[in-house]
């Protein structure tokens, strides 16, 4: 596991245009362009640059590459798919492997969370959820129901809807004015004793009668892998009962064994009305996303309505559906729920141990194969760091030797400057350890810029 089998040293690939032809996502356009890694092969959890350096993918892509790179057996499913079958919609039609794959996800998925309704993105699943959720209250004899209660800083996804229950303003600004009816309470790092009574407050500031949902991550992934309370879901699940919301857990980055279970909510012992799901559910081989929903809201809808007024040209797609059938068994065959939660410790330890030789570290915290270390942004004598200072140590400095020493992981700013973690889970003690020890080296350069005794 987590081994650099099957790489070729080589040198830059001759002949790569589209620089100025390739919008990128989230990336500043002052970005230099001739500095980004330009990633041609992977294998484990390695991937390695046109210029033939090694990186440790510490971040699996994008929280997203569940059984490592170099899967020859998932191109092999994809193929031999495309020969079968290369394309056919779910819209009034049916296909074998999306039948298989919704069968599946019934089997794993917790609780009575039984049909999946597929898309191609994070985004349009959490779209999907919010149509869901007001379709079903308007079936349900209850059309004044429509608000959506999220947390603050969460992620939830770029389509306007997904945009609208995010809760971090910058992202929003360039695109007002969103959707109306979303409101964004406290989450468990800014109120970690009263995050659950912010969200019943919020449900009768509604009025309750207008509330229609709240959705939340398992563990909210912006902010630094927040991980909530223990009680924290099942007050939640409590309070959602008792006002008639739909509870929706958004899993699109913890599902499919990132908190070491299926549909990561099952670390919490609830069982949500719906869940999200998209990136580890192909491992990122092929696009894909959806939504389990439960019985209640498939019924109720069933009865009440003539269809679901909601679609997606690629939701389903045979080639994906295959893909995913198979990262689900390479998941099962290769006990990799097991290996994370076996594991889960000792990356923790060693992001702990190797903390505690940096006092810029603030906290240490995660759960399964997600984690986070928050730091100060400030020098060693306590002086908060100007704007342009920030940018210049932390964008600059950390996020460079951090890759440099040849780790790719993810630094964000959205509240105080956090390192996360995500690794595949494929990945064994040697490399968890790996990345502690990278870790190390660029926060004794950044503490020494900092002027830190190092």
């Amino acid at each position: 596991m987590g081994d650099l089998r099957g790489i070729e040293q080589g040198g830059r690939a001759g002949g790569l245009t589209g620089a100025d032809n390739l919008l990128l996502h989230f990336t500043p356009f002052a970005e230099d362009r001739s500095k980004l890694p330009v990633i041609v092969s992977g294998e484990g959890c390695y991937v390695m640059d046109d210029r033939g350096r090694t990186y440790v993918d510490g971040l699996a892509g994008m929280f997203t590459n569940q059984v490592g790179n170099g899967r020859g057996e998932l191109g092999e499913v994809a193929a031999r798919q495309m020969k079968e079958l290369g394309f056919f919609p779910n819209w009034g039609f049916q296909h074998p492997r999306s039948l298989e794959l919704a069968a599946k996800l019934a089997e794993i998925a917790p609780g009575d969370l039984n049909s999946t309704f597929f898309v191609s993105s994070g985004s349009e699943a959490v779209e999907t959820v919010i149509k869901l959720a007001r379709q079903y209250h308007r079936a349900n004899g209850e059309p004044a129901r429509y608000r959506i209660i999220s947390r603050k800083l969460a992620y939830h996804g770029t389509t306007m809807g997904a945009l609208s229950v995010t809760g971090l303003p910058d992202f929003k600004a360039p695109f007002e004015p969103l959707l109306q009816g979303f409101y964004h309470v406290p989450n468990t790092q800014q109120d970690p004793e009263r995050a659950a009574d912010a969200i019943e407050e919020a449900i009768e500031f509604g009025p309750p009668e207008t509330v229609a949902a709240v959705i939340l991550e398992p563990v909210q992934n912006s902010g630094g892998c927040l991980v909530p309370p223990p009680d924290y879901w099942n007050r939640v699940r409590d309070i959602c009962d008792r006002h008639g919301v739909l509870l929706c857990s958004d899993a699109v980055i913890c599902a499919f064994g990132r908190l070491g279970e299926w549909m990561g909510i099952e670390r919490f012992g609830v069982v949500p009305d719906m869940t999200s799901f998209a990136k580890g559910v192909t491992g990122g081989y092929s696009p894909m996303g959806g939504v389990v929903v439960r019985e209640k809201v498939i019924r109720t809808l069933a009865e009440n309505t003539s269809m679901f007024m909601h679609g997606s040209t690629f939701g389903g797609h045979p080639v994906s559906s295959a893909v995913a059938l198979e990262n689900i068994k390479i998941i099962e065959r290769e006990k990799l729920l097991e290996n994370v939660r076996a594991l889960e410790g000792h990356f923790g330890d060693e992001l702990k141990r190797m903390a505690q030789a940096h006092p810029i570290v603030k906290e240490v915290r995660g759960m399964g194969f997600f984690w986070a270390v928050e730091l100060k942004p400030e020098r060693a004598d306590e002086t908060p760091l100007r704007e342009d200072e920030y940018r210049r140590y932390f964008e600059g400095v950390l996020s460079q030797a951090l890759l440099e020493n040849g780790l790719i992981c993810r630094f964000e700013d959205k509240e105080d400057p956090v390192i996360q973690y995500s690794p595949a889970l494929v990945a064994d003690r040697e490399l968890l350890s790996r990345i502690a020890e990278i870790t190390d080296k660029a926060l004794t350069e950044l503490e020494r810029e900092l002027g830190y005794r190092v």
